[in-house]
């Protein structure tokens, strides 16, 4: 097995000791963004709508990278400090995706990195 990390200057450098994506086989397994922005690592100002959609184009950059897109995600996992986001994720993912969408968990969890409200990573198939 060969393992292919994936790195762009177009998504947030990792904040700890991971890679952004490693593709194996065709299959490139990205790893959990934030809202952060790029050039700055500063998290997204503004409402859950403007956060999910940093996280998502935090993962489209790292998809671009690896030779794919959002359209070529199979699975993501979303992670909430409140459940009672699920619908705006719903909402924005709409407008980034199109049928048929990716396979999906939303979990709620206690904390996420750097006080974020949401952090979503993914499987993508090349």
């Amino acid at each position: 097995m060969s393992r292919r990390p994936v790195a762009t200057d177009e998504a947030p450098a990792a904040i700890g000791t991971y890679s952004q994506a490693v593709e194996v086989d065709g299959m490139v397994f990205l790893s959990g963004q934030i809202p952060l922005h790029p050039a700055t690592m500063e998290m997204e100002e503004g409402d859950m709508r403007a956060q999910v959609g940093r996280v998502l184009d935090n993962l489209q950059a790292v998809a671009r990278a690896s030779g794919g897109d959002l359209d070529r995600i199979v699975k993501l996992t979303v992670y909430l400090t409140d459940l009672g986001d699920f619908g705006t994720v719903n909402e924005v993912m709409a407008d980034r995706f199109s049928e048929p969408y990716p396979a999906r968990a939303a979990v709620q969890v206690a904390a996420l990195p750097k006080g974020a409200r949401v952090e979503i990573d993914a499987i993508l198939r090349l």
